[in-house]
């Protein structure tokens, strides 16, 4: 019998690192985004790289450090000693979102910085999760007093109040004010590790598409239909990124099956004037 000794492409590697939810790899996944930019990157080298770095943060601490111990010898260590910060500078660059780069700039968004972050948290057996805030991802942290929000773009633990304060913009754009005001709690929930690395995706998305970068939207889309399998938007968005690129057949398979699955959705109209339009111009 014939062994196939290929390795696996990186979207099929990031397909077995996300395929079940009960076993996925959120932080693996994470970094195998930088796949598609950096093709030749060693995965294992950024894995063994944060492993020395959990290394060293250990030894900083004693064997009965408490929870509250841990979290401020990681931030200590994190944000002080290592200079991992937001790059408020160019805070829109693809390379904020890919955790192997980051790694080597100590620069990034809040949702890349919680990523490593929490990897780092979970390796001092704390109880860190990722939370979807509204404009700006956090990390909570359970602890013996209570449950601590911690931005992770700083490391300081936010009040109910400043979390409050910083929801208000989001509540008042979407009408969410007076009786149809939402409790705080509602945004503070746990976020799924597949919710984490959507969000990723859909951050380099927005990138991509205002920069008309259809080559690489186009990456980032086989990843989210991978990702998001009943997500039929992301199909039709991988169709788009395929007309733009001239791939009318694609094109076509990911337009017609966005329109045969998805349910009172308001762009029906323009989609199929789209897929007219490529039947119009190939004879397909």
């Amino acid at each position: 019998m014939k062994l196939d000794m290929s390795l696996p492409s990186p979207l099929e590697y990031f397909a077995s690192l996300v395929q079940d939810d009960d076993d996925f790899a959120l932080f693996e996944a994470a970094l195998s985004l930088a796949q598609d930019e950096y093709p030749d990157l060693d995965l294992q080298a950024s894995l063994g790289e944060v492993d020395q770095l959990l290394a060293r943060v250990r030894r900083r601490l004693a064997d009965d450090a408490s929870a509250l111990q841990r979290v401020r010898v990681l931030n200590q260590f994190f944000f002080t000693d290592l200079g991992f910060a937001g790059n408020v500078n160019n805070y829109y660059d693809p390379d904020n979102s890919f955790v192997p780069v980051m790694l080597r700039t100590r620069r990034g968004i809040p949702i890349s910085l919680a990523v490593l972050w929490m990897e780092l948290a979970q390796g001092l057996n704390l109880d860190a999760q990722g939370v979807s805030f509204p404009g700006h991802f956090m990390v909570k942290v359970s602890l013996p007093m209570g449950q601590a929000v911690i931005d992770p773009m700083s490391g300081r633990s936010l009040s109910r109040e400043e979390l409050s304060e910083l929801l208000e913009p989001y509540r008042r754009r979407s009408g969410l004010v007076d009786e149809f005001e939402a409790p705080l709690g509602l945004y503070l929930q746990s976020a799924t590790p597949r919710d984490i690395v959507a969000r990723m995706l859909r951050n380099l998305k927005e990138i991509y598409r205002s920069q008309q970068n259809w080559q690489r939207l186009l990456a980032v889309q086989e990843r989210l239909v991978v990702l998001l399998p009943e997500s039929w938007s992301e199909y039709r968005d991988r169709g788009l990124a395929h007309a733009e690129l001239g791939h009318h057949r694609e094109a076509l398979a990911d337009l017609e099956l966005y329109l045969e699955h998805a349910d009172k959705v308001v762009d029906v109209d323009q989609v199929v004037d789209q897929v007219k339009a490529i039947r119009t111009q190939t004879g397909l």
